[in-house]
């Protein structure tokens, strides 16, 4: 008998209660989501890198229009806003979280969970776009790495060549062994394991 620790279960899907379903499907698409094929009656749209999808449908949810909150991660939080505000979604201004509640603009350190920015769908659905680069420890399982996309992998080689350089400065030497370090560095990114020395 398994206990339900060692039970493999991933978020499939959130449903989002719309009180329009065009009208939230042209937003959604404005996002640049991937609109899944799916039974009628169901609307479904997968954001870039995301293995969890969001639904939305005529007789999905009971729930009221515009009550749904989710976040949504992002490595870069300023090129994100940007692409958004660039192709005509509404993103309220950047700001972090402070000792004493949100402060204006990024995070000074650029730490991962603090620098946020949230927008909303026409129901009023709020979605908080957090900036995550390192994650805390344990919250990904051993080793595990994956990028759900080619801009997330570019950011997180962009981040370990700019750590490498430290390294070698530290070392006094050329790491002609840079690959292993990289591939070491990217997964304490993830996964909130000490990174390299």
């Amino acid at each position: 008998m398994s206990s339900v620790e060692s039970l493999d279960t991933k978020l499939e899907v959130i449903v989002v209660p719309v009180s329009d379903v065009d009208r939230a499907k042209a937003f959604y698409e404005r996002l640049g989501w991937r609109l899944d094929q799916t039974p009628p009656g169901v609307v479904q749209f997968t954001p870039h890198g995301s293995g969890c999808s969001v639904q939305f449908g005529p007789s999905l949810t009971a729930a009221t229009p515009g009550s749904s909150t989710a976040y949504l991660i992002v490595s870069d939080l300023e090129a994100a806003r940007d692409a958004l505000v660039g192709v005509g979604v509404e993103v309220g201004d950047i700001f972090h979280v402070g000792p004493d509640g949100p402060v204006a603009g990024l995070d000074p350190e650029r730490r991962s969970y603090f620098s946020r920015a949230t927008l909303r769908d026409p129901d009023g659905n709020t979605w908080l776009m957090q900036e995550i680069t390192t994650r805390l420890p344990g919250r990904v399982e051993g080793g595990l790495t994956s990028f759900g996309s080619a801009s997330d992998l570019a950011s997180a080689l962009r981040r370990a060549a700019d750590a490498h350089g430290e390294h070698e400065k530290r070392t006094g030497a050329r790491d002609d062994d840079w690959p292993d370090w990289y591939a070491a560095y990217m997964v304490s990114e993830q996964s909130g394991a000490k990174p390299p020395e």
